[in-house]
């Protein structure tokens, strides 16, 4: 998959509160680039824990479920946008299928 953008990732675990996410959010990254999903399926079958979501959204627990992943998947293009990062609290005040902070 095409990953857009890792800009977005690295400027959520270059801040000090967040420098833990870094380790996880590097290896979703590399993961996602080797991923063909080209269905919902496909991702469950590898993170059982995602949540699909409407809009083409899927949700990702990352460090141990201490932070969020939302993101657009483009199946036929093999395109994946990042559309929020945060904390477990964050995305609890976010709409996961209409969030665009990145």
């Amino acid at each position: 998959m095409r990953v857009i953008a890792k800009s977005s990732l690295k400027k959520f675990w270059e801040r000090p509160a967040h420098a833990d996410a870094r380790g996880p959010l590097h290896s979703w990254y590399e993961e996602a680039l080797r991923a063909k999903w080209r269905r919902p399926q496909d991702i469950k079958d590898r993170f059982a824990s995602a949540s699909i979501r409407g809009n083409n959204r899927v949700v990702f627990n990352v460090g141990g479920n201490k932070y969020r992943l939302v993101v657009e998947v483009q199946y036929q293009a093999g395109i994946v946008w990042v559309k929020f990062i945060g904390t477990h609290a964050q995305y609890d005040r976010i709409n996961a299928e209409t969030v665009n902070d990145y």
